[in-house]
């Protein structure tokens, strides 16, 4: 998502029109949640992505009928049933889609900037665009597309009277961090519980912190992998002249220091939380103990080691001795990773990262043609 935001910039600041589809709402195994966003520029070029295939080129087309006469569109797609050749979600899910116009030369792409300077700056944030159930081309004048941005601090656009646009900066800030996106339903005066007016709530929460421990070759596969998923990756070493930056180009910052002392500073400082993924990769008493100590009692949603079974027996025993209990060990993931047979660097950050998704996505594992139900989780 940052890299589109970092290439819509780039469009906004050529002065190049586009429409920027927004998946508004999705029913069953629709592959992308509301809120995802493609653009498409008056020369057909595509950023982003809807639905991974199933619908991009009629929103492509739908897109291209925006730009030629600026009207917002919303559309609706679903299941082909018995044409196979239809436009749809071959998934079987459904989702609306809303297209609008964005000109750099309007007022209101100033909301669109700041949503995208949020998204590149890391600041949580959150776009709220007016939506609505049905499909075809919007009547002039209608709001249907208005959107504004909201943070801690300020709001600018609107989507309608002040009383609503009142109730939706309450409802957005609410939402600061989440990374979650709702549609939420308001009486055209702002009502909670009212009807007739929906507002599609975008939170633009940064990136989740993946924190590798451990300046070696495993630990670079792994930065690639983990910054690829989508991750902030920090790789941190007390050893200079392994943690440098020409070692780690896909990490976002190399930490040269003592890592239970750089983590213990992270901690006190707020930025560890139950999305912080820590990954110890050194397997070295000197290191993992001090730093499993204050990594076990602090509220990172994922923590890892790597090592034998036997180096795992003996750094808990260690831990042990240093007064941790049983149930702050228990959460610790050693051997780090899931059985894929990973032999090399890259094939064992892949499973590291396999079991990093399946711990905070609460899946089981297990092969997805031994599942029924959704492939796509509600």
């Amino acid at each position: 998502m940052r890299d589109v935001a970092v290439m819509l910039e780039r469009w906004l600041g050529e002065g190049r029109r586009f429409a920027l589809a927004t998946i508004a709402r999705t029913w069953s195994s629709a592959p992308r949640p509301a809120g995802a966003m493609m653009a498409v520029d008056e020369d057909g070029q595509v950023l982003g992505s809807l639905s991974g295939g199933c619908v991009e080129g009629a929103v492509h087309e739908l897109a291209l009928e925006v730009l030629a006469d600026g009207a917002a569109r919303a559309a609706h797609y679903g299941i082909s049933g018995q044409d196979a050749l239809a436009v749809g979600l071959t998934c079987g899910g459904h989702l609306d889609v809303l297209v609008r116009l964005v000109d750099p030369a309007a007022e209101d792409s100033a909301v669109l900037r700041g949503a995208l300077r949020a998204l590149t700056e890391e600041r949580p944030a959150a776009l709220a665009v007016r939506v609505a159930t049905g499909t075809g081309a919007v009547p002039a004048g209608e709001p249907l597309g208005r959107w504004m941005l909201v943070d801690s601090a300020a709001s600018i656009g609107s989507i309608g009277p002040a009383r609503l646009d009142d109730a939706v900066v309450a409802d957005a800030r609410g939402r600061l961090g989440t990374g979650r996106s709702d549609v939420i339903g308001y009486g055209p005066d702002g009502g909670r519980l009212g009807s007739g007016v929906e507002v599609l709530v975008v939170a633009l929460a940064p990136r989740p912190r993946f924190l590798v421990f451990g300046a070696i070759d495993y630990a670079r596969a792994l930065a690639a992998v983990a910054s690829f998923v989508g991750y902030a990756v920090t790789v941190c070493d007390a050893r200079a002249v392994f943690a440098t930056p020409a070692r780690f180009p896909e990490a976002d910052e190399v930490v040269d220091r003592w890592p239970h002392q750089y983590l213990a500073e992270e901690i006190e400082a707020g930025r560890i939380d139950s999305s912080t993924v820590l990954a110890v990769l050194t397997h070295d008493p000197k290191f993992d103990v001090p730093l499993l100590e204050v990594a076990l009692r602090c509220d990172a949603g994922y923590i890892g080691a790597m090592g034998s079974r036997r180096t795992n027996t003996e750094r808990e025993r260690r831990l042990r001795d240093r007064g941790m209990s049983s149930a702050e060990l228990a959460r610790l993931h050693a051997p780090i990773g899931l059985d894929l047979g990973a032999r090399t660097p890259e094939a064992t950050a892949v499973s590291i990262m396999a079991e990093v998704i399946q711990h905070s996505g609460g899946g089981s594992g297990r092969p997805l043609r031994e599942i029924s139900g959704p492939v796509h989780p509600p």
